[in-house]
Parts: structure tokens; sequence; C-alpha cells
């Protein structure tokens, strides 16, 4: 892909920190967030070569204001509320982030940039195979599933009104060092290098497709480089690894890589009622179109989390 303006919303969290990285070398990247988990991660050696500006994606002027002076080619799509209890709890911020700041960001893009917006799998209904965009139904069970999937009607139909190249990732569960959020890995390893040998955790029964953070953010940068896709259409793709993991067999896994032999508590509080039994993604088609299929397994990710946890303070503050 020749040099191009690229902005990342979101780019301070977690898949936008390792794809900046990725593309900085060769493009001029502007980071937008809102820094809702803290300073700006970047060293000072990588901030020289990136533009980072914080705004909020909901505030019209501010987002406007950026479209017009740094004019990106393309826009990747990565600001969200993504933790699903928050979600819940808080579903007038999750409305206004997921749905209106897309908006926002949609209405401002330039005519025939690209727009490569972060979905989720959590979109789809339930399944016991692999997920396929042409075919799987779409009904979310949570806060976070629909404002993603109204973020995704929204692209439909703004990139036939703007002439946008729209690009709709739908990401599975994200895993390796770096984590914003308290997900099932995060939690497990904030709680255990806190030197807890009773870790509490929620459902133990579901299965879910892991894709490592580094996977992840290659995956955008192929989707954001490759073409296939005509100025007012709107292409979905899944992002995964099409393999699931178990609760059960996540845990084990960080015992033997950690070498801990700690206990399992469910804390009901944990528990989600809109949790699936099974979540994966079919990637035929990112594969097809972009070329694009993942380089590391589970147990990389786990290897890789444990030795260099990078985990946000407020994930680790709680257990200090």
């Amino acid at each position: 892909m020749a040099s191009k303006r690229i902005l990342i919303t979101g780019g301070n969290g977690y898949v936008g920190c390792y794809l900046a990285r990725l593309l900085a070398p060769d493009h001029t990247v502007c980071i937008a967030d809102a820094l809702r988990y803290g300073d700006w991660r970047f060293e000072a050696e990588e901030r020289r070569r990136l533009r980072l500006e914080r705004i909020d994606i909901t505030d019209v002027e501010q987002v406007g204001g950026l479209m017009r002076s740094f004019v990106p080619e393309i826009v990747i799509h990565l600001a969200a509320i993504h933790f699903v209890p928050e979600c819940e709890i808080n579903p007038a911020l999750a409305v206004s982030t997921n749905v209106s700041g897309t908006v926002n960001l949609l209405a401002h893009s330039p005519s025939d940039s690209r727009f490569v917006y972060a979905s989720s799998g959590a979109v789809y209904g339930p399944e016991d195979r692999p997920h396929r965009e042409e075919d799987s139904p779409v009904r979310p069970h949570d806060v976070y599933g629909r404002t993603k999937l109204c973020g995704e009607e929204f692209v439909t139909d703004l990139a036939a009104k703007y002439r946008l190249q729209g690009v709709i990732v739908r990401l599975f569960n994200v895993v390796g060092p770096g984590e914003t959020n308290p997900h099932l890995l995060p939690e497990l390893v904030a709680q255990l290098k806190a030197g807890r040998d009773v870790v509490e955790l929620g459902n133990l029964t579901t299965r879910r497709d892991y894709i490592d953070v580094r996977d992840a953010a290659a995956g955008f940068a192929a989707i954001a480089g490759g073409g296939g896709v005509a100025p007012g259409e709107a292409l979905v793709v899944n992002l995964g690894t099409s393999q699931t993991t178990s609760v059960g067999e996540v845990i084990e896994k960080i015992r033997a890589v950690s070498g801990i032999d700690f206990t399992v508590r469910q804390d009901p509080a944990r528990l989600r009622h809109v949790d699936r039994p099974f979540l994966a993604a079919d990637i035929s088609r990112i594969s097809q179109c972009f070329g694009w299929r993942p380089q590391r397994s589970i147990d990389d990710s786990i290897r890789d989390l444990w030795a260099n946890p990078g985990l946000a303070s407020n994930l680790t503050a709680r257990y200090q």
C-alpha cells in the first residue's frame, strides 16, 4: 500500500496501539482517543512519528475540525465502549459513543475515503458452528451487540450517501498483552500477578474464538490497504480464528504457563445473563478478500500475556 493518511479512532486502546505501531513506519498516522484509560501509551520516539489528538468522537466540532485539518484517506474506527457489563450498566453512554460517535465520524469522513468499522461477533445470534457473514442469523443479545449492529447499519447507509468505501469488521475475542478491559484472561492474570491463589470469575462453560491482538492489528492493516470495495459500498468480514477455547481450557493453560496451582471460585456478581455458550468466526471471506490469516495460537497469546501483561492500571489497581 502506498503511503496514506490514516486516522485511527481509539488508537490509544488495546488493538489501536499495535495497529498504530504497525502502520506508522510507512504512513502518516493520526491517533484520536478520549484517553478514558489513562495517558498516551506510546513511547517518546513513537510519539514523534504519530499525530496524537485527544477528542471525544461524539463532539461534532472536534471531529469536524480534525477531519478538515488531517483529511484522512483511511479511517479505522476502533473507538467504543467495549466492556459488556459497562454497556449494560450505562446503556446511554454505550449508545452515545458506539452509535452517535460512529455517525459523527461517517458524516465528516472525506468522500471516497475508506471507512473501516470495528464491529463485533456479538451481533450474531446463537449457533453451534462458526458464524458466516452471508447466512448466519444476526440477533444480538446485549446492549453492546445492539449498538454495534446499529453502527453497522449506519455504515452501510452512509457509505452510500457519502461515497465511502465501507468495511464492517466483526471482531471476535481479542487476547494478548496490553488489555484495557477486565475480560477473562486479563482478569485471571491481574489476580494471579497480585498474589491471589483463589481467583473469582463469572461464567465457566462458554467457548470463545480468541484472536491474538497482534493478529487483529494485522487484520485491520490488511483491510485498510486491500481492494475490493468501491465507493458507496459496504463489505462485512469476520476477524477471528475459527477455533474456540472453553473457559476451563483457558484456566488450565494459565495454570501451565504460570506454574501456580490456584483455585477458581464462581462469583455470582460476575455472571452475565447475556452470555452465549458458543461464539466463533468463519474467516473464509477475509482470507479471500484481503489475504489475511491468523499467525498465532491461543497458547502463544497466553504465554506472552503472562510474561509481559502490560495491563491498564484500572485493571491491576483493585488487586494491589
